[in-house]
């Protein structure tokens, strides 16, 4: 096969930031993809309606003339979250997820739920009026591992809010381990995945070996080299429960180069050619399709975009920037280590 025409992409999970860098990194996803739903997670993070509405503004006002792209808006959850508000942001088309980040666990997530009974109010309200929970699916315990943390969370928080809510709709965000994807194989409903880039392609060796490699960092950090394989059966098993997410997280290179680097990968400049190789190589391209632009849709209720892209395998590898230069500074973009060949030549 020398191209793919599917139709165009969504990212289910998107980090675009603000100000400079937010500026800077937006075209990469919007010369791809018809829609992203874009993380809460700034300084100060998107808590109410309001702050959701002007940061929707913000990311509109900053895309690339003549791209056409819809930003999905979430709320970052709090233990102060107020239901009405909440509703009323769903009412209005604004909000299509809350964010559950567990205090502490990534990138400005400080503000984040400690106490999970103290957002048990606006969770409620949310099974009732059918809007998603999308969680951050890790504990931040210090007795407990950190390649450990998404089954310990599978087991102490995920499945009793479960057993507890089981009319609310949850997506584990960015899922790691073969135990979140048997966790999700064997749900009897309500629950998704969205699976990103980068943990397709890296294990944990990536981030180690040969040095510390701090692009290579991200949380949920990279696993052993078994659960890199569970999530590519999952990812090209053609199953609507998993979908793109690709967690693409911009941070300009001081902030992961130094003595305590930021977590997040930068993959939207790439992904759709990552993506390509990883399912070339599984023998899924028919698969394609449903992974990154169909089953995400069914999952938030939305229909599937009318435009197509088509990809091309080149002879040659295909050349991507090395650096995403924004008026903050330089973002190193998300390196496979291995060529790629397949490239987006057309979108309609």
């Amino acid at each position: 096969m020398k191209t793919l025409t599917l139709r165009r992409p969504d990212d289910w999970h998107l980090h675009l930031r603000d100000g400079a860098v937010l500026e800077g990194v937006i075209g990469d996803t919007s010369r791809h993809f018809a829609r992203a739903i874009i993380m809460p997670n700034l300084v100060p993070p998107v808590v109410t309606t309001t702050d959701a509405r002007a940061y929707r503004e913000r990311i509109l006002a900053a895309l690339p003339k003549g791209d056409r792209f819809e930003p999905l808006m979430t709320l970052y959850l709090t233990e102060h979250t107020d239901p009405d508000d909440v509703e009323e942001g769903r009412k209005s088309g604004l909000i299509t997820a809350v964010k559950l980040y567990p205090a502490g666990a990534t990138t400005n997530s400080h503000g984040g739920v400690r106490n999970i009974d103290k957002a048990m109010p606006v969770l409620e309200r949310m099974a009732k009026i059918g809007l998603p929970l999308c969680v951050h699916g890790e504990v931040t315990t210090p007795e407990v591992d950190v390649f450990d943390r998404e089954a310990v969370f599978i087991e102490t928080v995920l499945d009793p809010l479960r057993k507890r809510l089981p009319d609310l709709k949850i997506t584990m965000e960015h899922v790691t381990t073969a135990d979140g994807i048997d966790y999700i194989r064997s749900s009897g409903g309500n629950l998704a995945g969205s699976i990103t880039t980068h943990h397709l392609i890296i294990n944990r060796n990536a981030i180690l070996v040969g040095g510390i490699r701090p692009h290579y960092y991200c949380l949920p950090v990279a696993k052993r080299e078994n659960h890199r394989l569970a999530l590519r059966a999952a990812a090209t098993s053609g199953d609507a429960r998993f979908f793109l997410g690709t967690d693409s997280a911009p941070h300009v290179d001081p902030l992961k180069e130094c003595a305590c680097g930021c977590a997040g990968i930068y993959t939207s400049p790439n992904t759709m050619s990552c993506l390509a190789h990883v399912f070339e190589e599984e023998n899924a391209l028919d698969r394609l399709e449903a992974f990154a632009s169909l089953n995400g849709p069914v999952w938030y209720g939305l229909a599937p975009n009318d435009e197509t892209i088509t990809l091309e395998k080149r002879v040659e590898p295909v050349k991507f920037p090395d650096k995403r230069e924004t008026g903050a500074g330089p973002v190193t973009v998300f390196d496979p280590m291995f060529p790629l060949h397949w490239d987006v030549v057309e979108k309609r």
